[in-house]
Formats: structure tokens, C-alpha cells, sequence
């Protein structure tokens, strides 16, 4: 891209004129130094890709006042919508976080002693059905790979995984009760 000499001279005098009392507008409404600067220079690297003609400008400062007021309301439109994710991820954090307490605190020690635990565990891998417990305790109780589960049950690999994904939701279900034992044992 070839810049003519006037053209630098037309841009320098505009960014000299303009970019202070521009930065400063900016950061009345974005807050941040950094951001209103990311935004002045955005505006001029724009102009300066366009090789816009500054002196067939009628109003120039209208015209920087428009793309900077323009810029401005975008970059906070961008702003509450980011922040509304992280209020919504924030807020959902927060739930998970009271029922995991709740959870925890209506643990009672007396009522779940060791030989209870392991019949409720036992129960519950009981309850899968025979291809799927078959391929979950080789998993997790016999500590076998995947693929080493696929090569002894001539099976595909996609089959295991399918397999354990059946498991886990139906053991998910079935100790929903006891969703401490699903978490401690299982994941």
C-alpha cells in the first residue's frame, strides 16, 4: 500500500489535532485507560487503511465524533453482554456450590458406615445392565484401559466408551441419594 507524503501530513496533523481529546471522551464512557486508547487507535489505523481524504471532510471532528461515539456504544454493548455471561456462570457457580454444602452437610457419619457404603456401591454396579457392567467393572474395578477392554471383548473402542457413558449415567441415577458415593468412587 503506497502513501502519498500529503497524505502523512494530513494524518499526522489529525492524530496530533484529535487523539488526546478523543481518548479522553472515550474513557469517560469505557472507564478504562487501555481500552479507550485500543479504541482511538482502532479508529485510526481504520482511517489510516481507507486513506481517507480529511479535507474533503465538510466536518471533520462530526465525523470523528460520530466513528468514536459509534466505537464507544459497541465496545459496551460487547461489555454488558461479557458481563451478563459472567453474572450467569457466577450465579449457576453459586447454586452448585450451596447444594454441594447442603450435601455435605446432610451427610451423617453414623448412617453410612463401611459395610452400607459397599452395598450401596455393589447395588448399584449390580443394577447395570450385563454388557455394561461387565465392560464398567473391568474399567474402573479392574483398572483395564479402553483399548485393552475393546481387544478382550472384541469390541470397538466407540463401544466401550459407549458402554461407560450408559454407565455412568445410569449409576448417576441410581445413587442420586448418594451423590457424594458417585463423585468419590466413580469420578
Amino acid at each position: 500500500m503506497q502513501v502519498s507524503t500529503e497524505y502523512k501530513v494530513q494524518f499526522e496533523g489529525t492524530y496530533v489535532s484529535y487523539y488526546a481529546r478523543m481518548k479522553r471522551f472515550a474513557r469517560q464512557y469505557v472507564i478504562c485507560e487501555e481500552d479507550a486508547e485500543n479504541i482511538v487507535q482502532d479508529i485510526f489505523f481504520e482511517l489510516w487503511e481507507k486513506q481517507l481524504e480529511f479535507t474533503s471532510l465538510v466536518n471533520l471532528s462530526g465525523f470523528l465524533f460520530m466513528m468514536l461515539k459509534n466505537r464507544c456504544i459497541d465496545f459496551l454493548r460487547r461489555k454488558t453482554l461479557e458481563q451478563h455471561a459472567v453474572d450467569e456462570i457466577q450465579s449457576e457457580y453459586i447454586r452448585t456450590l450451596k447444594l454441594k454444602f447442603e450435601s455435605l452437610e446432610a451427610l451423617d457419619n453414623k448412617l453410612l458406615n463401611e459395610t452400607d457404603i459397599d452395598t450401596i456401591i455393589h447395588n448399584a454396579i449390580d443394577s447395570l445392565p450385563e454388557r455394561c457392567r461387565e465392560i464398567f467393572v473391568m474399567n474402573k474395578i479392574e483398572g483395564k484401559k479402553q483399548k485393552v477392554i475393546a481387544q478382550e471383548l472384541n469390541i470397538s473402542i466407540h463401544t466401550v466408551e459407549s458402554q461407560m457413558a450408559i454407565a455412568y449415567k445410569k449409576l448417576k441415577e441410581a445413587l442420586k441419594d448418594y451423590t457424594f458415593l458417585f463423585l468419590f468412587f466413580f469420578i
